[in-house]
């Protein structure tokens, strides 16, 4: 094994740097060194300069220059036609602009991430390297899966408000703000919000929730907080209102699905004297007695629309407000104005009467064969009397009134709201609420976040941050491929891949070039409101 060693020539005060190489002499049967001169060593800096073996400094010996040109320039060619379009809708949208004012010094970095993501569809972190080799992305260089997890470490509440009010404030003051709830399954024993809780499918699960809020004319997201598991949505409105009024949004219309309605909650909207959309149970006593005034008329062709195919009212009626008031140790009670639009669907109708009887008929069954359920028990005791005698055995017989009763309602819902509309303008606005629905599936499957693959509260909240990021890119890209029917040729990812392999050239003397483009790759530019890339 060879080692340095330094030796002081007390002659002439220089000290010698050698190599030695320990070796056994076979012949004296013992350890010995072969020395080799390295060079001399610099007093000032310590290091070790060449000689040429006398213990002289080396000369360099000029060397003739060589014939022909010197290789200078870089150049490279990379795939771009894809990461431009997501750079031309960063500018649009103000997304690069934030990043880089809450983000400074990282913001190309969570911007070349985010491209990862929304290209890659649904491909781990750990791949980017191959991905940042071929592509032209903001960062330029790879990002290492240590890396991210730092980037993700690093992503404070301060900055991720910041972003959130600077984006809120690009949205159109006057739209409809869709908000709803959505779970993310984890096994992770580390994140302390990962609770047993019902997903929307009813099934008990561990998982924390994911709350939301969508533009309704944009149909882009502005605003996301994760909460516990096991939080029923009615049971975040409040805290809703007061974080969006932190951000500087203390006047908005929210759109809600009956998940959210409780007397609480409209009384809330009502005291910030906030517009509101909601859907509402037609078990309401309210709801129902407005109801029941107009009920033997509603089906009357008058009150049909032919596009939704649906039977439409609408009613104004009064909501008794109440609020408490500590300070004041009382109790504030008045009216407020409020409007129900009651739907009616006879398919509907029908499907759910049809379902119901089978569901009758199989209880039936369970009595008359004394095979009770006792999860039924309520079921039984609601809908059927029963009678044994010794002779006739169990006869069960049908309380048709309670049936009849239960029936009634069939094939109606109804929308609450304090904002003066027609039903089908309502109508409209509640359906469309579906886009957050539609935006949890790409966040969900496109994004990777079926499972939170994370082990720490730092890193969960910078990845769904950096997801969230991701997601309002997908979500104008989506609606402008809605709005020119794009759909009807490719998918999201068809698009995005048919633009992808559009490369650049790119030398260090001279300016980006761009590769052909193909009429139908402008097509899909233009229709995303994009002008196509060109040589700068």
């Amino acid at each position: 094994m060879a080692t340095i060693v330094y030796q002081k020539d007390n002659r002439s005060g220089i000290t010698y740097a050698y190599e030695s190489v320990s070796y056994w002499d076979k012949e004296k049967k013992q350890s010995r060194a072969k020395r080799t001169l390295i060079g001399r060593v610099d007093k000032e800096t310590g290091a070790i300069l060449p000689t040429d073996g006398r213990g002289r400094k080396k000369q360099e010996v000029p060397t003739a220059p060589k014939s022909g040109p010197v290789p200078s320039i870089q150049t490279s060619r990379s795939f771009y036609g894809a990461t431009y379009l997501l750079d031309a809708i960063g500018e649009k949208l103000g997304i690069a602009e934030d990043l880089k004012q809450c983000f400074p010094g990282m913001d190309r970095q969570i911007r070349s991430i985010v491209y990862y993501l929304i290209l890659e569809d649904s491909n781990p972190l750990y791949r980017f390297e191959k991905w940042s080799s071929l592509h032209k992305h903001p960062y330029g260089q790879n990002i290492t899966s240590q890396r991210s997890s730092e980037i993700f470490a690093s992503i404070t509440e301060e900055a991720k408000s910041q972003f959130f009010r600077l984006q809120g404030k690009r949205r159109a003051d006057k739209e409809f703000w869709a908000y709803d709830i959505t779970s993310i399954p984890s096994y992770s024993e580390c994140l302390r919000q990962v609770q047993y809780g019902r997903n929307k499918e009813g099934d008990p699960i561990a998982q924390l929730n994911l709350a939301m809020v969508f533009g309704q004319s944009t149909n882009l997201p502005f605003y996301y907080r994760k909460l516990d598991g096991n939080i029923p949505d009615s049971k975040t409105i409040k805290n809703l209102l007061a974080e969006l009024n932190v951000l500087g949004f203390s006047k908005v219309k929210l759109v809600m699905d009956r998940g959210f309605y409780s007397e609480d909650n409209i009384n809330a909207l009502f005291k910030d004297h906030l517009k509101f959309l909601i859907s509402a149970k037609m078990s309401l006593s309210l709801i129902r007695k407005e109801l029941d005034v107009l009920y033997d008329r509603f089906r009357s062709f008058e009150h049909f629309n032919e596009k939704y195919e649906l039977y439409c009212h609408t009613v104004q009626t009064e909501w008794q407000y109440t609020e408490h008031r500590p300070y004041k140790g009382d109790t504030k009670s008045e009216s407020r104005r409020i409007y129900l639009h009651y739907y009616y669907n006879i398919d509907k109708a029908a499907e759910d009467e049809k379902a119901f009887d089978r569901k009758l008929m199989a209880m039936r069954r369970e009595l008359e064969s004394g095979r009770r359920v006792p999860e039924h028990e309520s079921f039984y005791k609601k809908y059927f009397q029963i009678k044994t005698t010794p002779k006739r055995g169990t006869r069960v017989i049908v309380n048709e009134e309670a049936v009849s009763k239960a029936k009634r309602y069939y094939g109606y819902f109804v929308l609450m709201t304090n904002e003066t509309m027609d039903a089908i303008t309502a109508l409209e606005l509640y359906r469309n609420q579906d886009v957050v629905e539609k935006a949890f599936g790409n966040l969900k499957e496109r994004l990777n976040m079926r499972r939170t693959l994370v082990s720490s509260e730092q890193s969960l909240n910078g990845k769904l941050f950096i997801e969230f990021v991701a997601l309002i890119y997908l979500s104008y890209i989506k609606k402008q491929m809605q709005e020119k029917d794009l759909f009807k040729t490719y998918t999201m990812q068809s698009a995005l891949d048919k633009l992808d392999v559009i490369e650049c050239f790119e030398t260090s003397d001279q300016q980006l070039r761009v590769g052909e483009l193909l009429e139908k790759q402008k097509e899909i530019y233009i229709s995303l409101r994009v002008d196509p890339p060109s040589s700068l």
